[in-house]
């Protein structure tokens, strides 16, 4: 195999590469726990996208004595420490990645 074509073939395969990580961005998984009680949505590449919190998660006893905002404040605060935590761990990979490659951007490690 000669340079042009191992070039091509590297071109190729980071084109597939970045298809399969658009794929992945737009396919939506759901885990659930407490059977549904609490669900939450991530995309295929393991990114956190929404939780949804049912009354039983909350007060299993009684649940309707959770009303809707406290459900809405609850998945909004859970929602916030997700975030907070992802930005963090995104950013220290990003600094740990780029002493690795020396600043140099490689598509698809972050």
């Amino acid at each position: 195999m000669n340079m042009i074509q191992m070039m091509q073939q590297a071109q190729k395969m980071q084109k597939k590469f970045k298809e399969t990580q658009d794929e992945l961005a737009n396919i939506e998984i759901t885990g659930q726990s407490a059977s549904g009680a609490v669900e939450v949505i991530c995309n295929g590449q393991g990114k956190f996208k929404s939780i949804k919190l049912k009354p039983e998660a909350i007060n299993p006893e009684n649940p309707e004595s959770v009303d809707s905002d406290t459900l809405e404040m609850l998945e909004d605060l859970i929602i916030e420490a997700i975030t907070s935590a992802t930005d963090k761990a995104t950013a220290q990979m990003e600094t740990k990645m780029k002493a690795i490659t020396g600043g140099i951007s490689i598509p698809g490690l972050f």
